[in-house]
């Protein structure tokens, strides 16, 4: 905590850009270390604790979080010039689309 006060004392708007950034990498570390150790001495509370009563756990450690992928969207429309131009028909209708729309077009037109 002493650390702290120490920080707080010095004014961080007397430091450079480089030295802020230096701080906040560094910090961010000592975050990721922490909590790093502080992960494997839960695990080994666990574990130490089934064991006690006779069971075994399997723990599976990963630093990385599930990635949700979607599926793809196949295109719906596609513009009748350029040809690189679709529309899934989600989201924001892109400004080609709104064009032909307000030259009279119907958007059936160009349904793939």
């Amino acid at each position: 905590m002493s650390s702290l006060k120490n920080i707080s004392e010095k004014s961080l708007q007397e430091l450079s850009e480089t030295e802020l950034q230096s701080v906040i990498e560094n910090a961010g570390k000592a975050l990721k270390d922490k909590q790093a150790n502080k992960r494997k001495e839960v695990i080994s509370q666990i574990r130490d604790l089934a064991a006690s009563i006779g069971v075994t756990v399997d723990i599976l450690e990963t630093d990385k979080k599930p990635v949700r992928k979607g599926a793809k969207v196949a295109a719906k429309y596609r513009h009748p010039n350029d040809q690189d131009k679709t529309w899934t028909g989600r989201g924001m209708m892109p400004k080609w689309m709104r064009e032909l729309l307000d030259a009279g077009h119907d958007r059936s037109e160009f349904e793939v």
